[in-house]
């Protein structure tokens, strides 16, 4: 059955046009690029409404939901989205209320802010809540997004524990369930920046069927149809392909222990790039070269 709906899954904080940057009005020229051309302009394009879409932020990842709430709210009107709100929901028993989730059934799109991706599993995992959101995405012209923990909850596997350094020991990384809205994929974010390569290794050795996505800051995936995936956003996505692998040593070795991996697949996408998930065809798009005469 296809997928009516679509993904935004974003890898962490922009690097412009935040709202909390104390000189935004005297640098609005440079702040344009990103909320003009950038992650959320699109998503306000690919909506069912455009700027008529009701956009719903939830902010159950973030220890500052309050303020989180309040620059997405200001960022989104200030492209032109009109139906904009924040849904805050810090405990289980909030998102089951009647209130909220005939909010959800009404949302054109839901915009997962950062924070910690098991409080958003912990909280909504399980739920009513969840239940919509799921059959919205399937059979809807509907829009999950999410940034950091919302990028990294998407998915039916879920990195929520890790370090970057000691990511390529065994037993360092930690996985569990998501929230269900891709299969075969496993997310990790602030990928580049942070240097969490090595934790997308681990997660990909042990379940060589799932295809690890690392996502850089300001970047993203727009994935449609659940399978057509395309970059957006200024930086870089990390595919990591371990069907191929020929060996590993990850059950010979202690706890603790570095693992070793061979031939593992790596894919680089930017801005445009797109890849398909049924067939692994990656396609580089890119800007036109001219030939030197």
């Amino acid at each position: 059955m296809s997928i009516k709906g679509k993904l935004i899954i974003i890898g962490g904080a922009v690097d412009k046009g935040s709202f909390t940057e104390v000189s935004f009005d005297e640098n609005v020229a440079n702040n344009l690029n990103f909320f003009e051309k950038g992650i959320l302009k699109r998503l306000i394009n690919e909506s069912k409404h455009k700027n008529e879409s009701r956009i719903e932020v939830i902010t159950t990842a973030s220890t500052i939901p309050l303020e989180v709430g309040a620059e997405y709210i200001k960022a989104f009107n200030y492209l032109g989205a009109t139906e904009v709100d924040v849904l805050h929901i810090q405990k289980r028993e909030q998102a089951m209320q009647p209130e909220v989730l005939e909010r959800v059934r009404k949302a054109d799109v839901v915009m997962f802010t950062g924070g910690d991706q098991l409080r958003l599993t912990s909280i909504l995992g399980g739920t009513e809540f969840q239940d919509i959101l799921l059959d919205k995405y399937h059979n809807e012209d509907f829009i999950y997004a999410g940034t950091s923990a919302g990028a990294a909850a998407a998915s039916s596997s879920m990195i929520y524990q890790g370090s970057s350094k000691e990511a390529l020991l065994k037993g360092e990384v930690k996985i569990t369930s998501g929230l269900g809205f891709i299969e075969d994929v496993i997310v990790d974010t602030h990928f580049v920046q942070r240097g969490r390569i090595g934790r997308l290794f681990q997660a990909v050795v042990g379940n060589p069927k799932v295809l690890g996505i690392g996502l850089g800051e300001d970047t993203g995936l727009l994935i449609k149809d659940g399978t057509k995936m395309e970059a957006i956003g200024s930086g870089l996505v990390i595919l990591v392909d371990g069907r191929q692998i020929k060996n590993t040593n990850l059950t010979d070795v202690s706890l603790g222990k570095p693992v070793s991996i061979s031939n593992l697949i790596v894919h680089v996408m930017s801005q445009t790039d797109t890849y398909d998930l049924n067939t692994s065809e990656l396609i580089i798009h890119g800007e036109s070269v001219q030939e030197v005469e």
